[in-house]
């Protein structure tokens, strides 16, 4: 019953993620997620990260998509997508090209529309990520996402760090990092504002936000205030410093259920603020 429910939740996912907005997602610039005419074109290979070459010439990788950095997890991308050679798709441009000049695009097969982002996603084998840009294009792949992770699948098959086990944190320098936990201490700053998820003096995560997404996120309704106390969902690429460390987009900080809160009488909210 509970893998029906699940099947079904993954295929309303897919359904329901839009491939050519009217507009741009909230929080997102016009240039980020505008559409690009579309245009028929046949995959003629895959080169590294996922990057997809179409017989025009013209390179592009998938929008609103994080390649995965694990190696068994990219050789499944990769394989993926290889299967998918030769396979004509119809080219949706988004935004402007990347730093290396190639096209972010959503990508359908022509035979059955299948959505390529949507299908890695759906298997566990990617992320649904801004990379880049502010936020998300197609936020409903964070429900693709969802419905993966619930399953166990590719990369959710093993359960996220915890944001206050700092060794665990740390064996995963210099990848990109999905992680869970509850923000004891907010602290706002001139350039930055730090979230951090372990009392003082311990090794836990310590999550930057820059001024500008800061104000961004204010805008969202989030404040050091409702922050405080509260479990989240923290995604980026991971740094150690003095601890594990890992700077947030606009996107990258996702408030969970509160059903788990404890009731927090005043010694315990002044435990949370330490």
């Amino acid at each position: 019953m509970l893998a029906a429910s699940l099947a079904a939740l993954m295929a309303a996912s897919l359904a329901a993620v839009p491939i050519r907005p009217a507009r741009a997602a909230p929080g997102a610039g016009p240039s980020d997620c505008a559409t690009g005419p579309a245009r028929d074109e046949v995959v003629a290979g895959i080169g590294p990260r996922g990057e997809i070459r179409l017989v025009s010439g013209l390179r592009a990788v998938l929008d609103s998509l994080r390649w995965p950095d694990a190696p068994e997890a990219e050789a499944a991308a990769l394989a993926w997508l290889e299967a998918r050679r030769g396979a004509r798709v119809t080219v949706v441009p988004r935004g402007q090209p990347d730093r290396w000049d190639r096209v972010r695009a959503d990508l359908l097969a022509a035979e059955d529309d299948a959505d390529f982002a949507g299908g890695l996603i759906a298997a566990g084998l990617a992320y649904a990520d801004a990379n880049e840009a502010d936020s998300l294009c197609r936020p409903g792949l964070r429900l693709v996402e969802a419905a993966a992770r619930a399953r166990g699948l590719g990369l959710w098959s093993v359960a996220l760090p915890a944001a206050r086990d700092g060794p665990a944190l740390r064996a995963r320098a210099g990848r990109f990092v999905v992680a869970e936990g509850r923000i004891r201490h907010v602290g706002e700053r001139g350039a930055r504002t730090y979230l951090d998820f372990a009392a003082r003096g311990t090794d836990g995560l310590t999550v930057t936000v820059s001024k500008r997404t800061w104000r961004m996120m204010r805008a969202r309704g989030l404040s050091a205030a409702s922050l405080e106390g509260r479990r989240v969902r923290v995604r980026g690429l991971l740094e150690v410093r003095r601890g594990p460390t890992l700077e947030v987009a606009l996107d990258g900080l996702e408030t969970l259920g509160e059903t788990d809160r404890p009731e927090a009488d005043p010694e315990g909210e002044r435990g949370l603020r330490r």
